[in-house]
């Protein structure tokens, strides 16, 4: 009863500064949530996927567009950046069902050690899902066993979403530096 009367006292706030700042301003206006596909009852979900990134080969799903700063090559790999178009299978086997693909970009950005920064669209093809993403982004040290970024939103059935991935390493090849991360996604939608 008091997390209804919270939400309505919530909702109508906003509704209330949103017409005065209208007014104030003359770009802001107050939308109906029910035009944007916004339901009350909201759903906790938990999502598993394997992650394949694959920097070797003809075809690479992940490649590097800027070095590291040359003091930092084989320590933090500080400064380097890179992008990635990944496959998302339902198993820890490359050859695994696809159920979408990990778009995004990363970049090392701590002098001390090796951790990037990650910004990734989850891209589903499956189900209910398919043509939705979820949209996370954080800090992954990779050195740490399991590493936690907050999910800042998605579209489709993922709209308004929040929540967080843990993402653990499975495998890496030093050699060709190809690797299988799962990610565990508790996502409130």
């Amino acid at each position: 009863m008091a997390t209804k009367f919270l939400l309505s006292f919530l909702l109508i706030s906003c509704y209330v500064l949103s017409i005065s700042a209208e007014k104030e301003t003359g770009f802001v206006g107050s939308v109906d949530p029910k035009s944007l596909s916004y339901k009350k009852k909201h759903t906790l979900s938990h999502f598993k996927f394997y992650w394949h990134e694959i920097f070797s080969g003809s075809n690479p799903s992940s490649v590097r567009i800027i070095p590291p700063q040359p003091k930092y090559t084989t320590t933090t790999s500080f400064g380097s950046v890179g992008i990635f178009d990944n496959v998302l299978t339902a198993g820890p086997e490359l050859y695994s069902k696809v159920v979408g693909s990990a778009e995004g970009l990363y970049s090392a950005t701590s002098q001390k050690e090796f951790a990037l920064l990650v910004i990734s669209n989850f891209v589903l093809t499956e189900g209910k899902y398919n043509g939705s993403t979820i949209t996370f982004a954080g800090r992954s040290p990779i050195a740490q066993k399991v590493r936690e970024m907050p999910v800042i939103g998605g579209t489709g059935v993922f709209r308004f979403a929040r929540g967080f991935v843990e993402s653990r390493t499975l495998s890496f090849d030093p050699q060709t530096r190809n690797n299988t991360i799962q990610y565990d996604v508790y996502i409130y939608h």
